[in-house]
């Protein structure tokens, strides 16, 4: 959980917060997420995700999009001892990271935004918002 507002290094290296380290482990994957914006996931649940993706069905167009989507921008990263990733510079144009990021814990997994878009996505969701709750109240949460 939380919101981080953090920068990255001219040579694409990001300080990732204490308390996402904890979460994460030394060793975790990070890929092209939605809204373009990078998922970060421990490797416990990458592992069951891959498990997951695997069990659908190649043969529709719009799984293999996907799947290739997904997997085609992972990449394994590892902290160094200052804290640190290196995000490689096909994700860091996915997401259209330059300086200024936020990092948001999402339940099981960590989002990194460039702060212009995180602002932009945040005021779009929060009008959006009251609805979004009103359909979750109808699925039973």
């Amino acid at each position: 959980m939380g919101e981080y507002i953090h920068t990255i290094d001219g040579k694409g290296r990001l300080i990732i917060p204490v308390k996402f380290r904890e979460a994460l482990g030394e060793q975790f994957i990070v890929t092209k997420g939605l809204d373009h914006c990078l998922f970060v996931y421990p490797r416990s649940e990458w592992e069951t995700l891959e498990k997951k993706l695997r069990e659908l069905p190649f043969t529709q167009p719009d799984v293999r999009a996907f799947v290739r989507f997904f997997f085609s921008g992972a990449t394994e990263c590892e902290l160094d001892k200052q804290g640190r990733i290196l995000l490689p510079a096909n994700l860091r144009d996915y997401a259209q990271l330059e300086k200024d990021l936020v990092l948001v814990g999402v339940s099981s997994r960590v989002e990194i935004w460039s702060q212009k878009l995180w602002t932009e996505y945040s005021q779009q969701a929060e009008s959006a918002y009251a609805s979004a709750a009103e359909s979750l109240v109808q699925l039973g949460i």
